[in-house]
């Protein structure tokens, strides 16, 4: 005979049909390998300006051209384009070479930063930490290379803080973002913002606040 706790059933449940996961992944965080670069393809043929030296403390760029000399409407842009590669000798050629523009340019920089707002978005968009770290640690010498420089850069803030707003929105969930080489590019996006409204003068905070609403 059926005892009456025989005849139960559970009411109708999507448990059994469903798992437990959280929403899907939208990929935005994975690396998106960009297009050779016009900076590299100069390189192959030998239309740079400079060549790698290499002597007891490690690899550096010699200069073909004395930098006071050197075209920064031309070359800057050139080697921020540049800093999308991956490979060597050219990521350390781009690298190295806007580090040594940026310390002797003085004047010559801030009206050529315009020109460099495409290329830091490229380099930025492919999300590969290497190439990420590399473009930050670049933005922060280029704020502090001239006087108004860091202002100059503000009214393009909208155009290439959106990437900072998705990495440090990441970082407040308490995710570790790191690079090849250990840094921590979640403290690279923060000092870089700090270098920015510290250098972009007034207004500078609420024009990162109105892209990065987390940003503190």
């Amino acid at each position: 005979m059926l005892r009456k706790e025989d005849t139960k059933t559970q009411g109708f449940s999507l448990k059994p049909a469903m798992k437990e996961e959280g929403p899907p992944s939208t990929k935005a965080f994975q690396p998106r390998p960009p297009k050779v670069s016009t900076f590299r393809r100069m390189c192959d043929r030998g239309d740079l300006p400079l060549q790698m030296d290499y002597n007891s403390r490690g690899y550096r760029i010699f200069w073909k051209v004395a930098l006071d000399k050197l075209d920064y409407n031309y070359y800057l842009p050139l080697f921020f384009d540049g800093l999308t590669e991956t490979g060597h000798p050219f990521n350390f050629f781009a690298s190295q070479g806007i580090h040594e523009m940026l310390e002797k340019g003085g004047p010559r920089i801030l009206p050529v930063i315009p020109q460099l707002i495409i290329p830091i978005r490229k380099a930025l968009n492919t999300r590969n930490h290497a190439v990420m770290c590399s473009t930050l640690r670049v933005l922060k010498r280029l704020v502090v290379s001239g006087e108004k420089v860091g202002e100059a850069l503000v009214p393009y803030f909208r155009q290439i803080l959106p990437i900072f707003r998705m990495f440090h929105e990441k970082s407040s969930t308490g995710d570790v973002v790191s690079g090849q080489r250990g840094e921590d590019i979640r403290e690279l996006f923060r000092e870089t913002l700090e270098l920015f409204e510290h250098h972009g003068g007034i207004g500078a905070f609420l024009q990162i606040k109105y892209v990065v609403p987390t940003y503190k």
